[in-house]
């Protein structure tokens, strides 16, 4: 055998596996096809001087996890930089709020603006913040009946009984805000944060993706300082630390099985063997191509990759954003929900099921050359807008490499009607759409969730029924990644569950 486990790609829960694993003295072999660790964690000097970010770039869902310190990765180069306030929410009109991770500043300052909406926002917090936690805890485990169960039961529920606590969890997370909050304003960032599943506000079923709001008090966002990246790569130096190899440019072209087990794999024409196989890679990429085609499982032809959602315009500006609403500073420092209202999802949604592009998209912006000055040269800014609904095949046979430039022009005029003068301080630009998303990320049909977070394909459903303990249906093939429980985002906690997963059968020889 050449290594004890071999883990295809290195996004960012390939390397929580790979790290976890190589802690606990096991020989790791790492294949990442692109030049960089990360997958969609990572960052790259795209304009002389400025760090881009690639994909996701606001740290909130680790922070509730303990990957960070049982890894020890403030060892191997990270540091995180808190952001407070968490997010800014201005408005046409001038007006505009913030919410910190206090939750007493938060209320205060809500109730000053919109009189009675903070102490709303308190009672919401407290109704569900065992609710979320609960959650939380759901997602750092592999998913089964048994386990969600005991964890509904044991871990703790939402303060209102569970017969009215029901009606709230199935309904959609539109009419969840809506309950609690009577002022628009405050609707439409909450709103506007539950959208980033990718599910409209109108969907049945979606309430717990705005009932999560409580742990954002709890856990912060943060930022890796230098980049996203940053994160990334600490876990690639733990990892060759404790004896691992990361090979760069090195594409795994197919996974070796023998008598039903995966046994290793092919790297340009090379074969490395291994007691396991992990693939890190989006479950399509695993079961419809690495995989020789006698052993692909049925339920693989079933999972529903959808029709991308978003679309990210990444800026490198000569001086710093101002907005109208609050020219300040804290504002730049929070993640910028850019919403008029619900109903601007819905239209923007609604145009997105036609196979359009929207026309009038809403938008976090995020400007956090604010609290990191490594990212763009003195008095630079890096400001990244993130926007949807954008789908990925597009209606009346139009293409993204045609109408790609029109779009990023939407996205920034949108932007510019609330910090007006940004246009004039732009040095360069790169705009992500669903088509470069799928191109350079592997990221089908650009969802960066890889599968819809729907019902349907979430917790034992997800990639598929049978799949979803991080065991493929072949012996010593495991599974990890945004393809598996809990999903999207970066958390880390499909990989710190996939390396329980295979340290429990390492560690009784099961392999």
């Amino acid at each position: 055998m050449d290594y004890d486990v071999i883990v295809i790609g290195a996004g960012h829960n390939a390397l929580v596996t790979s790290a976890y694993l190589a802690q606990a003295g096991y020989r790791i072999a790492v294949f990442e096809r692109r030049d960089i660790v990360g997958g969609a964690v990572s960052t790259k000097e795209i304009i002389p001087g400025y760090q881009f970010d690639l994909g996701g770039s606001a740290h909130i869902l680790i922070r509730l996890t303990p990957i960070v310190e049982e890894l020890g990765l403030e060892r191997y180069g990270l540091e995180y930089l808190d952001l407070d306030p968490l997010f800014f929410a201005p408005f046409p009109d001038g007006d505009s709020f913030f919410i910190y991770r206090d939750l007493d500043q938060t209320v205060e300052h809500l109730d000053a603006k919109f009189p009675g909406q903070g102490v709303a926002y308190r009672r919401f917090i407290e109704d569900w913040r065992d609710f979320a936690r609960t959650t939380r805890d759901a997602f750092l485990t592999a998913p089964s009946p048994f386990e969600l169960g005991k964890k509904a039961v044991f871990g703790g529920g939402p303060k209102r009984p569970w017969a009215q606590a029901l009606r709230s969890i199935i309904r959609p997370y539109g009419d969840v805000v809506a309950e609690y909050f009577s002022e628009p304003k405050v609707q439409a960032p909450l709103v506007w944060m539950a959208a980033q599943s990718g599910p409209p506000p109108t969907e049945p079923l979606t309430g717990p993706f705005v009932l999560w709001q409580p742990l954002y008090h709890e856990g912060g966002i943060a930022r890796p300082r230098g980049g996203s990246g940053m994160l990334t790569q600490a876990l690639k130096r733990h990892v060759e630390a404790h004896g691992g190899d990361v090979f760069h440019s090195a594409p795994v072209e197919e996974i070796l099985v023998e008598d039903k087990r995966a046994v290793g794999v092919r790297v340009q024409g090379q074969t490395y063997t291994a007691r396991a196989v992990v693939s890190g890679t989006h479950a399509i990429e695993t079961f419809s191509r690495l995989l020789p085609e006698a052993h692909r499982p049925e339920g693989s032809r079933y999972m529903r990759v959808g029709n991308g959602f978003g679309a990210i315009l990444r800026l490198a500006l000569d001086a710093p954003i101002q907005y109208t609403a609050h020219p300040g500073d804290e504002a730049r420092v929070a993640l910028q929900l850019i919403c008029r209202s619900p109903k601007q999802v819905l239209s923007a949604y609604g145009e997105f099921l036609q196979g359009r592009p929207s026309s009038d998209p809403p938008i976090v912006a995020m400007s956090f050359s604010a609290v990191d000055d490594s990212l763009a040269p003195p008095g630079g800014e890096v400001l990244w807008l993130w926007a949807q609904y954008f789908p990925y095949e597009l209606a009346d046979g139009a293409q993204w490499d045609d109408i790609g430039p029109m779009v990023a022009e939407t996205i920034l005029n949108a932007f510019e009607a609330y910090a007006p003068g940004t246009k004039d301080k732009i040095v360069g630009q790169l705009f992500q759409h669903p088509l470069w998303l799928e191109r350079e990320l592997g990221l089908y049909r650009g969802n960066v969730m890889h599968l819809e977070m729907s019902l349907d394909q979430m917790f034992m459903l997800r990639p598929f029924s049978g799949m979803a303990r991080y065991r493929a249906h072949l012996k010593g093939l495991y599974l990890t990644g945004a393809s598996t429980h809990p999903g999207g985002g970066i958390m880390g906690a499909s990989g710190r569950n996939a390396a329980r997963a295979l340290l429990k059968d390492l560690d009784r020889k099961r392999l």
